[in-house]
């Protein structure tokens, strides 16, 4: 079961990176969330779930999931990663539109994600945001 579950996980890190808003959105329960600590916002079910890699891809074209280690345990699997991009396009936040800097970020980034039925009812992303804003000179 664990390595199913690092299994499905691995996947939705990879439907992200793919930029596949539908297979991304198809990785989710139909009442799924997605968190992201950092900012913070949280993204429910079909309709919302999309805007993430939308908005993430348009501001860092080239945004990469550096995957460390993960842990595993029944239905909850934690990830250690590193989200690596240049911001090249606007970054749509709640609080407002980040114009494109052109600078790196390579921050560290811990991912919680809770399983159902092989697929994500719940992702809680903790992205060191202080670690992002200082590497974009918004800090």
């Amino acid at each position: 079961m664990s390595l199913e579950n690092e299994k499905i996980i691995r996947n939705a890190y990879q439907v992200a990176e793919d930029k596949d808003v539908a297979g991304w959105v198809a990785a989710f329960t139909e009442d799924g969330t997605f968190t992201d600590m950092s900012i913070p916002a949280t993204y429910r079910g079909p309709d919302e779930l999309g805007q993430t890699v939308e908005v993430y891809a348009k501001a860092f074209p080239d945004m990469h999931r550096e995957l460390g280690q993960f842990y595993v345990t029944g239905d909850v699997v934690i990830v250690q990663l590193r989200l690596q991009g240049t911001h090249l396009g606007p970054l749509e936040l709640p609080s407002g539109t980040v114009p494109a800097t052109g600078k790196r970020m390579d921050a560290p980034c811990c991912d919680v994600f809770e399983l159902v039925d092989g697929k994500i009812k719940r992702f809680d992303c903790y992205a060191e945001g202080s670690v992002i804003a200082a590497q974009l000179g918004l800090a």
